[in-house]
């Protein structure tokens, strides 16, 4: 089996193709303005260092958020476009899901992103259990969920977020993750969608309107 991993929801272009249980190709990119064109290249010069054609693919799984509202929208778009022409088996998972699979600590772990004004994307993971789901909460709130926790915690993330926690940086074990989400429930192309956890600004004035 031979699977396409992709995570276009931060400032980086996280990409790797997984053939049977190795990681064959991969791909680290900072992206600029032109997301679709940056993108779509680097993944077709992974596709040659493998020596393998986008048919050659079986699943794809790719990351829809939440993160960059126009970096998540790329990376939905190229995947399911690509699921629905070729006919390929698609799954998603989250940004919170990759990073805290990437870590490995015996404390809860927490992955979270800044999303500004004292508010983060946050979960909190004991092992492969997700114990709170990804969530726009509130830093103050998420400070209190993890003392009710009572274990000690592992805060994933590369941003600048004090807490006084172990702080562990995010670099996307990529074999890891693929390994840990290839057996997830295939999604009909049509129906993958970014998942950005809170309201767009947009939406929100119009909620705000209704």
């Amino acid at each position: 089996m031979r699977y396409l991993y992709i995570d276009t929801s931060s400032s980086f272009l996280y990409s790797g193709i997984v053939e049977n249980d190795k990681l064959v190709a991969t791909v680290t990119e900072q992206m600029d303005n032109d997301l679709s064109r940056i993108t779509l290249k680097k993944i077709s010069e992974m596709f040659e260092e493998a020596k393998l054609k986008p048919n050659d693919i079986d699943k794809i799984i790719v990351v829809n958020g939440p993160g960059s509202f126009t970096g998540i929208r790329v990376g939905i778009t190229i995947a399911k476009t690509y699921a629905w022409g070729l006919n390929k088996d698609i799954t998603t998972i989250t940004s919170l899901e990759a990073m805290a699979t990437s870590v490995d600590t015996d404390k809860i772990k927490v992955p979270l992103i800044d999303a500004r004004r004292n508010y983060v994307y946050a979960s909190i993971f004991d092992g492969d259990k997700e114990i709170l789901k990804g969530s726009h909460i509130f830093l103050d709130d998420l400070k209190e969920k993890i003392k009710e926790i009572g274990k000690e915690a592992c805060i994933i993330t590369n941003d600048e977020i004090e807490l006084d926690y172990e702080t562990n940086s995010y670099t996307p074990n990529i074999l890891k993750i693929v390994e840990n989400y290839k057996d997830r429930e295939k999604i009909n192309p049509h129906m993958v969608n970014p998942d950005y956890l809170k309201l767009t600004e947009a939406e929100e004035k119009n909620k705000k309107n209704d």
